[in-house]
């Protein structure tokens, strides 16, 4: 049976192919990367009747091949091949991302179930991606990514539609060999006055939270690495918990504390920006046989960093290869604006520094620290989600606690003072100092902007005599007066040659028009500063506000760095005066 299913999915594979050649070339593509070629590998030939007609839209025939692709994946459960799971992983993904809007989050539910019964687990395919089944993904902000059952990542560093896999490791001629000159697998002990520091350097991800964030201990550039006596206990073993290699731990008298440093943790993979997978919640990770991937000496198996370039020497483990390539994740629309939740480093930036707050401001000032003194648990990532939410994140807070309603009636009744709410403020902002938060002039100005509103609003509500309003809305907040980070050129800037824009300047006697002559004068430094007022890249904004630009050009109050060339000044004075063509 097992045979004829996948002998009838190669089938339905090759018809949509062929039926897609022409009207979406990148569908056909990846369908013969990713489904077609592993499916072939234990499949054979595609049957003679390939050719036959196929009914339905083509986002109903993926969502149709991928169920069952998965439902044969689901009855192999263990013994199931390498080539299915790719190629169930390749529909799945394909199924998700051509539905529309409900139409994904629908059939991504339906996926999930399908495989609901089998564990978490990432595979390492021998030069291919990895195959993770029941995992969950979050991008580099704490946003969930929609997957099914049964995913597969890059780890070439070379497919288009990262992080999901697109057949790209067969024609770059990927590896997934290690590499002779690696660092060398040694775990190296540091004994201090009260905690000893246990590390490895040959699965280290170079990351750089430990040297960012307790300096005094890890010691970037220095030897020895690690100076255990450099900080407080609770520093050194907060920066060893939030190693995400595994490659710290730290034991006290003697006795390595594992089960300190390994947290009780959703089984997650987070895509890191511009870096490694990170892995967390003890997720199972096999070679193809199905037996565990080799680790290093006294690493952790509840959290590791799986490289994601291509180029690591300690494949599948990242070695912190991703600096020297420069490996970078595809940039963002340049029309989308930036939000205060993403500047911030979405969920994983925020929950730093409440947990820094609570976990080392709060308990040690006399003032604030025995409001909190009950406070459950989550409260720090309750809070985190909070602020994820009102700076323009997703809806995490109000899914998950009740909104707006619920943060009110954890203020009703306090009676807090107003010193209270000063110190609160304060302490925040130094946990967001120390944990790491953008420094920059625009992000703190909205930032402190909105802990004194409110905290303000807090301290109004918690008074005995207080009437919140009900049914409120989660705040939204955003860049103070539209100051925003791309907005202002910083004086501590490296000084970099100007690029000059791609332009066309109009022959003589030719038509300006906006599209070919206009809008290319205009950088995206440009546009940014003035998005509070208009568009320069939209027609209908220039063409409405074209007098006072122009005053503005001539007088060389814009741009900012420096007056226009006369010729560009030349040509936008006769796009005005002439149809102001489109």
């Amino acid at each position: 049976m097992t045979e004829n299913g996948l002998g009838a999915l190669l089938r339905d594979a090759v018809r949509l192919e062929r039926d897609t050649q022409t009207s979406d070339d990148d569908l056909a593509r990846r369908l013969r990367d990713s489904v077609i070629a592993p499916l072939q590998t234990i499949a054979g030939t595609p049957p003679d009747d390939a050719g036959t007609e196929a009914g339905g839209t083509t986002a109903e025939r993926l969502r149709g091949l991928a169920v069952k692709a998965t439902e044969l994946r689901g009855r192999a459960a263990g013994h199931a091949s390498t080539a299915l799971k790719e190629a169930t992983a390749a529909l799945q993904t394909l199924a998700i991302h051509t539905a529309d809007g409900e139409a994904a989050v629908e059939v991504a539910a339906e996926l999930r179930g399908l495989l609901a019964g089998l564990g978490t687990e990432m595979e390492v395919a021998k030069n291919g991606p990895y195959l993770g089944t029941n995992v969950t993904l979050y991008d580099w902000l704490g946003v969930r990514i929609p997957c099914g059952s049964q995913v597969a990542l890059c780890r070439c560093g070379a497919s288009t539609t990262k992080p999901f896999c697109d057949g790209s490791h067969t024609s770059v001629g990927f590896s997934g060999d290690k590499e002779a000159d690696r660092v060398p697998d040694r775990r190296d002990t540091y004994k201090g006055v009260h905690v000893t520091v246990l590390d490895n350097r040959g699965i280290c991800a170079h990351s750089g939270f430990c040297t960012d964030r307790v300096s005094s201990v890890f010691r970037l550039g220095q030897e020895p690495f690690v100076a255990p006596s450099g900080a407080r206990m609770d520093e050194i073993v907060g920066a060893v918990r939030a190693c995400p290699s595994g490659a710290l731990s730290f034991a006290i008298d003697g006795e390595e504390q594992r089960h300190v440093v390994d947290q009780q943790r959703e089984p997650a993979v987070e895509v890191s920006k511009d870096g490694p997978y990170r892995i967390t919640g003890g997720i199972v990770l096999v070679e193809e046989d199905g037996t565990p991937v080799k680790r290093d000496e006294g690493v952790s198996l509840e959290h590791y960093s799986l490289c994601r370039c291509g180029h690591s020497k300690n494949k599948p483990f990242c070695s912190g290869m991703h600096w020297t390539t420069s490996f970078k994740d595809p940039v963002p629309s340049q029309d989308s604006d930036v939000t205060l939740f993403e500047w911030a480093g979405g969920l994983p930036g925020l929950t730093r520094v409440t947990k820094l707050f609570y976990e080392k401001y709060v308990p040690q000032d006399p003032l604030i620290g025995p409001l909190f003194a009950s406070m459950s648990p989550d409260h720090p990532v309750r809070v985190a989600k909070w602020l994820g939410e009102v700076f323009g994140g997703p809806s995490a807070y109000t899914d998950e606690y009740g909104g707006y309603s619920r943060m009110i009636s954890q203020h009703l009744g306090k009676g807090l003072t107003e010193p209270q709410r000063a110190r609160w403020v304060a302490l925040m902002c130094q946990a967001a100092d120390q944990g790491g938060l953008p420094a920059d002039a625009e992000f703190r100005a909205a930032f402190v902007a909105y802990l004194e509103w409110g905290s303000r609003i807090a301290l109004e509500n918690s008074q005995k005599n207080a009437h919140p309003p009900q049914g409120m809305p989660v705040p939204h907040w955003w860049w103070v007066c539209n100051a925003t980070p791309t907005a202002r050129v910083s004086a501590l800037a490296p000084v970099e040659e100007t690029t000059e824009p791609s332009l066309s300047l109009p022959a003589s006697g030719e038509t300006v028009s906006f599209e070919t002559h206009i809008k290319p004068l205009f950088r995206t430094r440009d546009r940014n500063s003035m998005k509070f007022a208009f568009d320069l890249w939209s027609y209908e904004d220039v063409k409405t506000h074209a007098d006072a630009i122009l005053g503005r050009l001539r007088s060389g109050s814009m741009p900012c760095d420096g007056r226009w060339p006369a010729e560009w000044l030349s040509a936008f004075e006769q796009w005005i005066t002439t149809d102001m063509a489109e």
